[in-house]
């Protein structure tokens, strides 16, 4: 299982459910806004209900998805929205990378 590090320094682990996809340069977002947003259009949930999987506020899902670009938010929402994301079904592919689950998707080209 996967985990990502916080601000603090803490190791958060993520539920077992959690893809492959990760940082792996430092400074390549987790998800960028544009990604959150079509994921939870495509699992077809309103913020509302992204926010409640997630548990978080339907302000902060608002925050993040008004974002420029990546996802501005303190890192345990951050993966609070990812882990519930991924849970519902969808799979966030890093840029350049392969989907190794081979399923329909979208992706958007550079």
């Amino acid at each position: 299982m996967g985990g990502v590090e916080s601000e603090e320094g803490a190791d958060i682990r993520l539920p077992a459910c959690r893809s492959s996809m990760g940082n792996e340069e430092e400074d390549e977002p987790l998800i960028t806004a544009r990604q959150m947003k079509a994921a939870r259009v495509l699992l077809g949930w309103d913020q509302s209900h992204l926010a409640q999987e997630a548990g978080l506020s339907l302000p902060t899902i608002q925050r993040m998805e008004a974002s420029e670009g990546n996802v501005r938010g303190n890192v345990d929402s951050l993966v609070k929205v990812v882990a519930a994301l991924e849970c519902g079904g969808v799979e966030l592919i890093a840029e350049g990378a392969a989907s190794p689950a081979g399923g329909r998707g979208v992706r958007l080209r550079g």
